[in-house]
């Protein structure tokens, strides 16, 4: 028994339908996170206002939430913990004005933004996670490698509240740099002896999550991309395109310390692409040599003043701990406005 041919229209009104399933699907989710979204608002909402109503409130409201938690439960399921009930009551005044919340955004993304303390950060990560949707495991991510934290290190004040109010913009170069970028995913250990071909690979064998830490825009392009240079073979690490700065992006990986070698031996690249790949509608490329380790001071001396093109970062191959992080931002920061304070300071000869 053979079987008939398919009509030639079927396909076309099949893939019409399958639209339009899949739009209707995607709406009622919409319309079922946001009437939940409320609904938790609104449960936080009765939970703060009966605590006011409380004498004492700290006892009042810890009591008031154990025997919710249990009669909520027996009726509508373990999702009434007294756990969740007290994020309901967190999320409420976290976000008191419910025309705030975003539809994008699931429970559980702002279930992990109510753990981040700060006003500011939690502003960034909430715009990152609908700007860049990210997933709750992308969130969580973010904030625990202090993501808000590494991108604002080098900006001012004003510059600290644009990140907060409307999370990562990229306008000049410098903004696609981390330092240091969390390498963790690669699952190469700190103390182990690795080389540069094993970073390598480790990161193209993950390349999507090196996509995600490496920031917006970025498309992956070439590895061990070869140059030739008077009968001589060179060989860029790992090669990206940014469609934000409409430029090429050249990483070097150093397992070592960074020396001035390293840095003219990029910007021998950066100026290869410019000359011979870079067409006349892109910017100029980007240089990132990424080490275990740097001196500001090497450079410092070995870049031009005004250089906008070759950046040197750290890496960590695993997620710091909040207080390593925040202590090693301190130094940076330290670093940099000393830095900032010499150039300022006209030279004193002894005497």
């Amino acid at each position: 028994m053979t079987k008939e041919k398919t009509l030639p229209a079927t396909d076309n009104i099949y893939r019409q339908i399958r639209e339009v399933l899949i739009q209707a699907r995607n709406r009622a989710l919409r319309a079922v996170n946001t009437e939940m979204m409320a609904c938790y608002w609104q449960i936080g909402q009765l939970i703060v206002e009966e605590e006011q109503r409380g004498e004492t409130r700290a006892e009042y409201g810890k009591r008031l939430i154990e025997e919710l938690s249990e009669r909520l439960k027996n009726e509508f399921g373990k999702g009434f913990d007294k756990s969740n009930l007290w994020n309901m009551r967190a999320f409420y005044l976290t976000y008191p004005k419910i025309d705030a919340l975003r539809r994008e955004l699931s429970w559980t993304h702002y279930r992990l933004l109510l753990r981040v303390e700060s006003p500011n950060a939690r502003g960034f990560y909430e715009a990152e996670a609908v700007n860049s949707r990210w997933s709750t495991r992308e969130l969580e991510r973010q904030i625990n490698s202090m993501l808000f934290e590494r991108l604002a290190l080098s900006r001012d004040r004003k510059g600290i509240q644009k990140l907060a109010d409307k999370g990562q913009e990229i306008q000049q170069p410098s903004d696609l740099v981390k330092d240091p970028y969390v390498l963790e995913f690669t699952g190469i250990r700190q103390d182990n002896n690795f080389l540069e071909k094993d970073l390598e690979s480790a990161l193209i064998d993950k390349l999507k999550q090196f996509l995600l830490e490496l920031g917006k825009g970025f498309a992956f392009m070439a590895r061990q991309q070869r140059i030739t240079l008077d009968g001589r073979h060179f060989y860029i690490d790992l090669v990206f395109y940014n469609r934000l700065t409409r430029s090429f992006v050249l990483i070097d990986l150093k397992v070592g310390d960074l020396s001035h070698q390293d840095i003219g031996q990029m910007q021998m690249y950066v100026n290869y692409y410019h000359r011979e790949i870079t067409s006349e509608n892109e910017n100029p490329p980007i240089g990132i040599i990424l080490c275990s380790d740097k001196s500001e001071a090497v450079v410092r001396y070995t870049l031009p003043e005004e250089n906008r093109q070759i950046f040197a970062s750290r890496y960590k191959l695993y997620l710091p701990t909040e207080e390593e992080l925040a202590a090693e931002i301190v130094r940076e920061r330290a670093t940099i406005e000393m830095e900032k304070s010499l150039l300022r300071s006209p030279d004193h000869e002894p005497g």
